[in-house]
């Protein structure tokens, strides 16, 4: 009995029992173990929570959604309802309500995000049960649970936790539909990837050809009955996933906030130009006439500025008194559009140094040199090479992305045997009926993982490893099906009774190489790896069937060695979350950081578009190997931590003592304003945001290059009174980066009536117009009339410098009374 313990068949019907009980026809053990892998789940996730840290740019978003259920349903940015976020509002209502439930705290926005977790791993277990049986989803359950990418998923305050759980979902739906032919759970299968459009937009359709596939090839229907209900589905689906955008498109732009990522204030553009289009730029597709920003998000080509030609890049930060980096025509020529996040351009410094040369127009945060410093030399913009060290997202870009070892090591441990798991999963079942449901579950996963792999491979991910939830998934389910389906071939006998073995030491041995890439952590694990991997082999081949010491307690410890082979490795990353010195990534990685190819030590609080916060030597792309991801360093740079730069993490969201004594000031002196006061940088506004929930109006959205609002808007917002302060300075977000937060000159006005120090207006984004528009017109409120200090006398900050002090802020009266 013991040699046949995988080959339980799946259980048919409910019966009421005790949750601990399993079902009829699963083994006794099933149900206690899934309890265990649920509460190691909710363990994992929620470990530290009340250590949880802010996303900044996205936590001030769900402040403001508790200040009003207007802002609540547009995602307002900022309470006052002036502009939303750059994504659709979805995956922050759960955060918001989780918020006025139990209070506005960084914990209570991470809440949601472990109770979607644990929510995942069930639907997986219920789907993997349905198609493959007991042991098959403990074992898929399982290697979900160790996938340290989804232990940093659940525990991330971002869309994807949401979006995964939408589209396990929808899958477990289809199936339903396709056992049944059932035009109901397919029909909510369609709800779901909608609600799934909502937390990540067009991400969530990716999955539909995989659940379209299942449903038109093993529903027992006629073909004319499929394709109707498909249709059906289909109608559902997209209804549901447009119904926000067409909310906001048919309300007057006057009733709503400005919706961020556009030059149109369409909410068509912000998602289908901005948050797809531009993520492939390195495949030459242009979002320039979508009505959207198009500066690119890292990795591929294209160019930095819309209409900017080859060589032409621009100083994302050269914004007024900002630095030397010029706006168009910074670099030579480098090779396919050089315009870099850093590259040639400098963030708000001198272009990068070391003369290495764009390719294939790759952007690098940092390129060649130290953020903000060195001279250039040599032709081209200075970024890195695709897969190159130093750059942004280093080796997370380009089309090896997948297999480069930063993402392989959050994700990729199981690439192997689920390789070889669908490989002879749809092998093996040729011949079988169409409605054979064991196939028609490889043909689910095995569609899922090469869609989102060819998405990511050819998109931008540029450092953010949470977008690998959705691909731990099918490596979860395909890594346990496939074994349960190979164990019995080898238990057959035959040349089939090879796969499992193969299977194994493939896997092995990856997850051995990788291991080995990290030299400084865990040197024990590899060497681990490699000896319960030969020992599970050594037993699995004196099992084998017809050999002279077959047997199946041999048989099922060679098994036994072999899981733990594969399951050791990605284990160690994962406990990673109990270390003392571990803080949330808001990149959602776990464990050490990738070896010496453009890593390096982090700290907590990385960013929307930023792969870390640097503790190293300070330049931004350096690295040590082996160091931990997400623990807290001991290097020279502060790093993003406290302010949350990029979009990454804030602490506590408390004011200084500096920053109160300007919200008291301005908020006193506020009158009739509809805003205390306005800013040049959302990183600026966000923590008075976080803080007290005060009405700031964030001016050029999280890119700093949102004509929002213009500048004859703005004179127009002064002049009515519903603006009176403006406060200069101390933006260290992207709005810096794309010379949206410009640094304030002197403030002395010359003879053309331009403040000293800042750069004409012509051409520039709304957000240096009216930098240049509040310097020159407006009167500076001396520091010490709020108890601060001079400013000049503070030291000097370079614009957008990770890890260097945010330039002093400097606060202004605009309008009647100044």
């Amino acid at each position: 009995m013991a040699t046949n313990v995988l080959d339980a068949t799946v259980p048919t019907g409910a019966d009421r029992r005790p949750p601990w009980r399993s079902p009829q026809g699963d083994p006794p053990y099933a149900r206690p173990v899934l309890l265990v892998l649920v509460v190691l789940a909710a363990v994992l996730y929620a470990w530290g929570i009340d250590r949880s840290e802010y996303h900044t740019f996205y936590a001030s978003a769900a402040r403001s959604m508790t200040e009003s259920w207007k802002a609540f349903f547009y995602g307002s940015f900022d309470p006052g309802n002036s502009i939303t976020l750059d994504k659709l509002p979805g995956f922050l209502w759960p955060q918001a309500l989780s918020a006025r439930l139990f209070g506005f705290h960084p914990w209570s926005l991470t809440l949601p995000q472990v109770l979607e977790g644990v929510a995942s791993l069930l639907v997986l277990h219920r789907i993997v049960r349905r198609w493959a049986g007991a042991h098959a989803a403990l074992i898929a359950g399982a290697v979900f649970l160790v996938t340290p990418v989804a232990v940093g998923l659940f525990r991330t305050s971002v869309e994807d936790p949401m979006f995964t759980l939408c589209v396990l979902l929808a899958a477990e739906a289809t199936q339903r539909a396709a056992l049944a032919g059932r035009l109901r759970p397919l029909i909510m299968a369609g709800v779901w990837v909608g609600v799934g459009f909502q937390a990540k937009m067009l991400e969530a359709w990716a999955v539909l050809p995989a659940l379209a596939l299942v449903y038109l090839i093993s529903a027992p229907l006629t073909l004319r009955r499929r394709l109707a209900h498909l249709g059906i589905s289909a109608v559902v689906m997209t209804a549901v996933s447009a119904s926000w955008m067409l909310a906001v498109t048919l309300t007057p732009a006057k009733d709503r906030p400005y919706v961020d990522g556009t030059t149109n204030n369409s909410a068509f553009s912000m998602v289908v130009g901005y948050n797809f289009l531009t993520r492939f730029s390195s495949l030459g597709i242009s979002a320039a006439s979508t009505g959207s920003v198009t500066s690119t998000q890292g990795g591929g080509g294209g160019h930095a500025r819309t209409g900017q030609g080859p060589g032409q890049a621009a100083g994302f930060g050269a914004g007024p008194g900002s630095g030397r980096v010029a706006g168009t025509g910074a670099a030579g020529t480098g090779s396919g559009g050089a315009g870099a996040y850093g590259g040639a351009a400098a963030f708000g410094g001198d272009l990068a140094r070391t003369g290495h040369r764009a390719h294939s127009g790759d952007r690098a945060f940092g390129g060649a040199g130290a953020l903000g410093a060195g001279g250039a030399q040599g032709t081209g913009a200075a970024a890195a090479r695709t897969g190159g060290g130093g750059g942004f997202g280093g080796d997370q870009n380009g089309w090896s992305k997948m297999f480069g070892t930063s993402l392989a090591s959050q994700t990729g441990w199981f690439y192997p045997i689920a390789a070889v798991a669908a490989v002879c999963g749809l092998l093996w079942s040729r011949g079988r009926p169409r409605t054979d449901r064991l196939r028609a579950g490889y043909v689910l996963w095995s569609t899922w993982l090469a869609l989102y792999f060819l998405v990511f491979s050819a998109g931008s991910v540029a450092g953010h490893t949470y977008y690998m939830g959705v691909i731990a998934v099918p490596l979860a389910a395909l890594t346990g099906a496939g074994t349960v389906l190979m164990w019995r071939a080898y238990r057959a006998g035959g040349p089939r009774a090879w796969a499992l073995p193969g299977a194994v030491a493939a896997t092995a041995a990856w997850a051995a190489y990788l291991a080995g890439q990290f030299t400084s952590f865990a040197a024990w694990l590899a060497p681990t790896v490699g000896v319960l991997a030969v020992s599970g082999l050594v037993l699995l081949f004196l099992a084998r069937p017809g050999g002279r010491s077959a047997g199946g307690r041999l048989a099922l410890g060679g098994l036994a060695a072999a899981l733990a082979a594969l399951l050791i490795a990605p284990s160690a990353w994962a406990v990673q979350v109990f270390a003392p010195s571990y803080r949330t990534n808001t990149m959602g990685a776990v464990g050490p950081s990738a070896s010496g190819r453009g890593f390096g030590t982090t700290r907590s609080g990385t960013g929307r578009l930023g792969q870390t916060a640097w503790t190293g030597a300070g330049a931004f792309g350096r690295a040590s190997r082996g160091s931990r991801r997400g623990m807290t360093g001991t290097g020279a740079a502060g790093g993003m931590g406290g302010m949350g730069g990029f979009g990454g993490a804030s602490g506590s969201g408390a004011l200084t003592a500096a920053q109160q004594r300007l919200l008291d000031y301005t908020r006193a002196h506020q009158g009739t304003a509809a805003y205390v006061f306005a800013t040049t940088s959302w990183s600026t506004a966000s923590p008075y945001i976080l803080a007290d929930g005060a009405h700031v109006l964030s001016i050029g959205g999280f890119s700093g290059r949102v004509p929002f609002p213009t500048e004859g808007r703005f004179q127009q917002l002064v002049d009515s009174g519903e603006v009176r302060y403006v406060v200069l300075g101390g933006g260290r977000g992207m709005g810096g980066m794309f010379g949206g937060a410009a640094q304030p000159g002197t403030g002395a006005k010359t003879a053309t009536g331009t403040a000293e120090g800042a750069t004409a207006a012509t051409g520039r984004t709304a957000v240096t117009q009216i930098t240049a528009w509040v310097q020159a017109t407006c009167t500076k409120v001396p520091a010490s009339a709020y108890g601060g200090t001079d400013s000049a006398a503070a030291p000097p900050s370079l614009a957008g410098r990770i890890g260097a002090t945010a330039s002093a802020q400097t606060l202004y009266l605009c309008g009647r009374g100044q």
